[in-house]
C-alpha cells in the first residue's frame, strides 16, 4: 500500500499512478459511533484499492466536508458545499496539470472514496469542472440496497467490522425510521436534529461484524470497477 504522506518526490517519477482521495466528515453519528466514521470508512476501502492495484496513491483524507445538517450536535465541522466543491477541483488541478503545462505529471487521474452523503453535490459539481477541462476525475460513493442512512445498522456493522475499539454497543439505540428522502426539506432547514433528538437515522442495535464484512466486500467490488472504469484506456477520438 502506498500512501502519500510517506512518500518523497523523488519517488513519484512517471504518470501512470491512480490518486485516490477518501473524502469523509466530522460529524456526529449518535451516541456510539465517532465523529470520523465517514473518513475511516472511506479510508479503509481506498486501503483495500491500494492492496489490489499496484498502481494506487492514496492521498491523506479530506477529513471536515459538508456537514450543515449536523451542526446542533456537538462536535460537528463542516466547510459546506461551496468549499468542498473548490477543495475537490483545486487539489485534482494540483494533481493533473492541464496539457502542455510544465508542472510534473505523476498521476493519470484521480479517484475520490466518499463516506459521507453530504458531499455528493460538491463532488459531482467538482468532478462536472475537472472533466469539462479535460482531466480524468471521477468520484465514487458507496451505496447499500436497504440500507439505513446514518448511524443506523448499516454503518454501525461497517464499523464494527473495520474499527470495532471505536463503536461503543452498550449506547447504541433506535433513532428515526424516516428516509433522507422524506425530510430533505426539514434538514435544509431545520438540520438533522429536528428530526432525531440522538443523531440516528435507522437501528443500530441489531448491527454485527459479520453484516459489515458482507457489506465491505460487496462495497469493495463495486469500487474497484469503478477505479477499473476510470483508468480504462481512452477510446480514440471519432471512435
Amino acid at each position: 500500500m502506498t500512501e502519500l504522506g510517506r512518500l518523497a518526490w523523488p519517488d513519484l517519477g512517471g504518470g501512470q499512478r491512480l490518486l485516490v482521495v477518501p473524502t469523509g466528515s466530522c460529524e456526529q453519528h449518535g451516541p456510539h459511533l465517532p465523529l470520523d466514521t465517514d473518513t475511516l470508512i472511506a479510508a479503509s476501502l481506498a486501503a483495500h484499492l491500494a492492496t489490489v492495484r499496484d498502481d494506487v496513491v492514496l492521498s491523506p483524507p479530506l477529513a471536515i466536508g459538508a456537514s450543515g445538517e449536523h451542526q446542533s450536535f456537538p462536535g460537528t465541522l463542516s466547510i459546506g458545499t461551496e468549499a468542498m466543491t473548490s477543495v475537490v477541483v483545486e487539489l485534482a488541478r494540483s494533481a493533473l496539470p492541464p496539457p502542455g503545462s510544465a508542472l510534473p505529471r505523476p498521476f493519470a487521474a484521480v479517484l475520490c472514496v466518499n463516506g459521507h452523503g453530504g458531499n455528493l453535490d460538491a463532488l459531482d459539481t467538482a468532478v462536472r469542472v475537472l472533466r469539462g477541462e479535460g482531466r480524468r476525475v471521477a468520484a465514487w460513493h458507496p451505496r447499500v440496497e436497504g440500507g439505513d442512512p446514518h448511524a443506523g445498522r448499516t454503518e454501525t456493522s461497517l464499523m464494527l467490522h473495520l474499527h470495532p475499539g471505536r463503536v461503543r454497543m452498550e449506547l447504541a439505540e433506535p433513532g428515526s425510521t424516516a428516509r433522507f428522502s422524506e425530510i430533505a426539506d426539514v434538514l435544509a432547514g431545520d438540520g438533522l436534529a429536528a428530526v432525531t433528538a440522538n443523531g440516528i437515522l435507522g437501528d443500530p442495535t441489531d448491527a454485527s461484524a459479520e453484516h459489515g464484512e458482507e457489506l465491505f466486500e460487496d462495497l469493495c467490488r463495486e469500487l474497484e470497477a469503478a477505479a477499473t472504469m476510470l483508468c480504462a484506456p481512452e477510446a480514440p477520438r471519432g471512435a
